[in-house]
């Protein structure tokens, strides 16, 4: 629990410290803590979220490669030359850079390596999910197979169940799919100003995410893909916050809430869902709900989604403090029976928040 009024840092590590002690000797050059954290790491939901974030640390270093000096056969340092493939081809793309084409084929290749290397873990097939993005106009067979149900559209279905195979209702493959569906036919500029073509984008993402959801068993962190999808509309449309005044973000969010954080372990709660949820939950003027998850975030909190509230020179982490006092302060004058904190500046509905609502 944060202590009142303290400040939230971001860390991608956030509560995992063994994690944290791995990134400090990343970013001095070492890897044998990388070795063997991962050697430790036995459950496909922590060795995805691990070495993702891994990936994302060593992207900018030859950290991985030196230990495929030392370890040519390893095969957990094959699956990190995958991870940081993509990292690299990703940023590349964001980039506009030269050889971003050839670091997409590389990553690719080291991918499609990977899954021979570790024929059981998803990791590999979520990396070949992940460069989809890469290829919007679906001109790969695999990124436009037919989908599971006649209202979703032809996407990279395939390699979404061969990671489903290995590890079901992985949080991270849906997320590649929701990328790839906001990308899937526009050229790969996910920055160009709103349009047709982006709205079709975000009905499907919404459809894909609401179907998935639907599939999902308590404690997933499936059920708050809507929210994920619920935010990239606001980014995009870049006007007021309309797309949370409605029954659909106030039910999206309260399905949220009691599907996935009522049922998941508070271990296997990643800071990116808990953020988005407590979001949400502000945003939609449930303020009692959402001061629960602003406890469960505690000391850390993800710039996305606040980042995108933020206006006039504030940074996401002001807009998240905020925001978190506001519901504390609420919940406060809920025990003691009074009320002396106005909601306009927060509250979608101010006229009629009651600090919760019906």
């Amino acid at each position: 629990m944060a202590r009142e009024g303290a400040r939230p840092s971001y860390d991608p590590a956030g509560p995992d410290h063994a994690l944290r002690a791995v990134l400090q000797e990343l970013r001095t050059g070492r890897w044998v803590a990388m070795r063997t954290l991962l050697a430790e790491t036995t459950e496909w939901w922590l060795w995805t979220q691990r070495t993702q974030i891994l990936a994302a640390a060593a992207a900018g270093s030859d950290v991985v490669r030196a230990w495929l000096a030392e370890e040519p056969d390893s095969a957990h340092a094959g699956v990190m030359r995958a991870r940081i493939g993509v990292e690299r081809a990703l940023r590349a793309r964001r980039e506009r850079h030269l050889r971003a084409h050839e670091l997409w084929i590389e990553a690719w290749d080291a991918a499609e390596t990977a899954t021979l290397l570790t024929p059981r873990d998803p990791v590999p097939w979520i990396c070949l999910l992940a460069l989809a993005q890469l290829d919007p106009e679906q001109r790969w067979a695999e990124h436009r197979a037919d989908p599971p149900e006649p209202h979703l559209v032809p996407g990279p279905w395939g390699l979404l169940a061969e990671a489903a195979e290995r590890d079901p209702f992985n949080r991270e493959a849906h997320h590649r799919m929701l990328q790839f569906l906001y990308a899937r036919g526009s050229g790969g500029d996910r920055t160009r100003a709103p349009a047709d073509g982006d709205s079709n984008r975000l009905t499907d993402a919404a459809g894909y995410a609401r179907w998935a959801a639907a599939g999902a068993p308590p404690g997933s962190a499936l059920h708050l893909l809507p929210l994920y999808v619920r935010v990239e509309r606001h980014r995009r449309a870049r006007r007021p916050d309309t797309h949370w005044a409605t029954d659909a973000a106030v039910e999206e969010a309260r399905s949220a809430l009691h599907s996935w954080f009522e049922h998941a372990p508070p271990g296997r709660r990643a800071q990116p869902d808990l953020n988005h949820l407590a979001h949400a939950l502000w945003g939609t003027g449930q303020f009692t709900c959402a001061g629960r998850v602003f406890e469960a975030i505690g000391p850390y909190f993800s710039p996305p989604p606040w980042m995108y509230r933020a206006q006039d020179g504030d940074r996401a982490v002001d807009v998240f403090t905020r925001a978190r006092d506001h519901c504390r302060a609420l919940a406060g004058d809920a025990a003691t029976g009074t009320r002396t904190h106005a909601c306009a500046e927060f509250c979608t509905e101010p006229r009629t928040c009651t600090g919760t609502r019906p």
